[in-house]
């Protein structure tokens, strides 16, 4: 209201220059009984805002000073002719012209005073922000000013509340803002590149204090934050094991020169061959190589670019190098070093060697140019062919070309030692699979559909269920066979100390087999025994039972042969027998029998009379076997 006040004065003293003397007592100009209004924004006012008193003879219009199209007069009153709009007029003014005969005879102004009404988001000028932070910023920096990140608000008197929401994970730790009401982001703990080398935010902004408060507008944006790695560590010989997550402990290198020589290509090291990267791998800073100590007499020269080591001048006699080797980044800023020990060697003359005389591998089919072939015994790592040498070593690793065919695929692999001139060769398989290379198009997933727990579950159920079935099986084989196995697993008879039958196969009103008898001795040496001509078959003697054949003449005792009858029979009837000869040479040690069933002196019923043959079946120990008869 202050402003208002400023106001009236002028307005009175228009009001007073513009009416001739006299016409205040006699009431001769225009009037309104109010000229100052409040009207919130937005709102569509259909009625009159005044009435406006226009003395007889004269007549009321608006003046060019009027807010233009704001107002309009019907008949003597006055009319808001728009919707007022806070952020667009929040003052309105109507200029009253009461004229008489064309002549100006009073002039009045009637203000409306247009109040703002929260309607209005806030916005912020850009959608997604994205700045760099150097990974050696200070803490408690301030890494985005206030000015950059302030939203706008058409409703003046809103007051801003900000809030600042992490979408990556543990983001907030590193980055907050001043205040809830002062956007500038500050950086409260160290960045490291490597951990987090970018981070991204939602940054909110409301303008009322809380949701609960209506009306209440909302408006978002994004800050995608850059680490930038700063230059903090020094190069590294690889291979290094870190200590933590600056500091690497960097390699020291090992390698053999022979004595009198120069070799042509660059020596061999181990771990392997010399070669450091930038410690900030963000900057990755090419690196430079040279020797800082120990080359005595010149004589190793490393190239700068690529770190191999050659030999420039022999040695002539065996002795230890420590070549103190630099790394430096080529923009001259930091660098390392570490120690390579040459130790010259008489060469032996010792020809080189491969610990193995065939290596497996394998690849999938179709696999492209230069994929390294997998150990097949360790289908992770490379197949690595080294030739071992008393004083020097070498390696190679295989690689393919495309191979579209499966199967085996073989080569060799020649070593040769360029001092002493001596090779080694070796063989390499390749087993070449019908798997398929892993396709990069994203195929359907494997379905799985059960978890471990379920499996245990359902091995536990089928568990119970087959002892379940295991009890029945059990429960139904007693029931049938119950009296069957009592028989079976009875005790077993005592051995018979005259019978070397099997009693099993023998019916119980027939007689056991009788005693072998004592074998004959003949000075004579033993011929190989002929085939005889076999015994025609015929029944045999319903008391008798087969003679076994006569014990070797090492033997000497009854019991040098015995017999077992097996479950086969013969065609011309009874079983066929397996005799076991205890002193029987290990060329002749089973013999079985296919012959016709015999009585105990020998004869039978169909060859008692044939007296030519010799003794018959019991006769003597060279007693050759029918024709159904066989040796094993």
């Amino acid at each position: 209201m202050g402003s208002w006040a400023l106001l009236w004065p002028p307005l009175l003293f228009t009001g007073l220059l513009v009416r001739p003397p006299g016409t205040m007592a006699q009431a001769q100009y225009c009037s309104v009984n109010k000229d100052i209004f409040e009207v919130e924004e937005n709102t569509n006012v259909t009625e009159p805002l005044v009435d406006i008193h226009v003395p007889e003879g004269q007549e009321v219009t608006l003046g060019a000073l009027s807010t233009p199209f704001a107002f309009r007069i019907q008949g003597n009153q006055l009319f808001l002719n728009v919707t007022p709009d806070y952020e667009e007029k929040s003052l309105l003014e109507a200029q009253l012209l009461c004229q008489s005969g064309g002549t100006l005879v009073t002039q009045l102004r009637v203000f409306v005073s247009v109040l703002d009404v929260n309607d209005n988001a806030p916005e912020f000028p850009f959608k997604t922000k994205e700045i760099r932070v150097e990974e050696d910023t200070k803490v408690n920096s301030t890494v985005i000013p206030e000015t950059q990140l302030q939203a706008e608000d058409r409703d003046k008197d809103d007051i801003l509340f900000y809030t600042l929401q992490e979408m990556t994970a543990g983001a907030s730790d590193y980055f907050s803002l001043v205040s809830v009401n002062r956007p500038a982001l500050r950086l409260d703990r160290p960045l490291d590149f490597y951990e987090r080398p970018n981070m991204t935010f939602w940054l909110l902004v409301r303008d009322t204090p809380g949701e609960n408060v209506e009306p209440s507008h909302t408006a978002t944006a994004t800050l995608v934050l850059n680490v930038v790695p700063a230059d903090l560590r020094p190069p590294w010989f690889l291979p290094c094991t870190f200590s933590d997550g600056y500091v690497c402990i960097q390699a020291q290198y090992h390698g053999a020169v022979p004595t009198g020589h120069i070799l042509p290509s660059p020596l061999v090291l181990r771990p392997g061959p010399i070669y450091a990267e930038d410690g900030d791998r963000g900057i990755n800073q090419p690196i430079i190589y040279s020797i800082f100590r120990g080359n005595v007499n010149g004589t190793f020269i490393i190239h700068p670019d690529s770190g191999n080591l050659t030999v420039a001048r022999s040695v002539p006699s065996p002795m230890t190098f420590l070549l103190l080797v630099k790394g430096q980044q080529a923009d001259l800023a930091r660098y390392s070093v570490t120690q390579v020990t040459v130790e010259a060697v008489a060469a032996a003359g010792s020809p080189p060697r491969f610990p193995q005389r065939l290596y497996r591998g394998t690849v999938a089919r179709g696999a492209g140019a230069g994929v390294v072939v997998k150990d097949a015994a360790a289908p992770s790592q490379p197949l690595r062919i080294q030739a071992q040498d008393p004083e020097f070593s070498g390696e190679v690793v295989l690689t393919t070309t495309t191979l579209a065919q499966a199967g085996a695929f073989y080569a060799e692999v020649e070593a040769h030692n360029t001092v002493t001139s001596g090779t080694a060769t070796t063989v390499i398989e390749i087993q070449v699979s019908e798997q398929e290379p892993p396709s990069t198009g994203g195929g359907p997933s494997e379905d799985k559909r059960f978890s471990v727990v379920d499996m245990a579950a359902l091995g536990g159920v089928l568990g119970a269920l087959l002892l379940l079935a295991l009890l029945g099986l059990a429960v139904l084989v007693h029931k049938h066979y119950g009296p069957r196995l009592k028989c079976c697993c009875g005790k077993a008879p005592e051995p018979q100390p005259q019978g070397f039958d099997n009693q099993a196969f023998l019916p119980d009103h027939k007689a056991n087999w009788a005693p072998v008898p004592s074998p004959t001795h003949d000075p004579k040496p033993a011929e190989a025994p002929m085939p005889a001509e076999p015994a025609p078959p015929g029944p045999a003697s319903p008391g008798g039972a087969p003679e076994p054949p006569a014990a070797a003449r090492a033997g000497g005792s009854p019991t040098a042969v015995r017999s077992i009858l097996t479950k086969e029979r013969r065609p011309e009837g009874g079983y066929k027998a397996v005799w076991f000869g205890e002193d029987i040479g290990t060329e002749a040690d089973v013999v079985v029998l296919n012959a016709p069933t015999l009585d105990v002196d020998g004869a039978s019923d169909s060859g008692s009379g044939d007296e030519g043959e010799g003794a018959g079946r019991g006769g003597g120990p060279y007693d050759a076997p029918g024709g159904d008869d066989s040796y094993i």
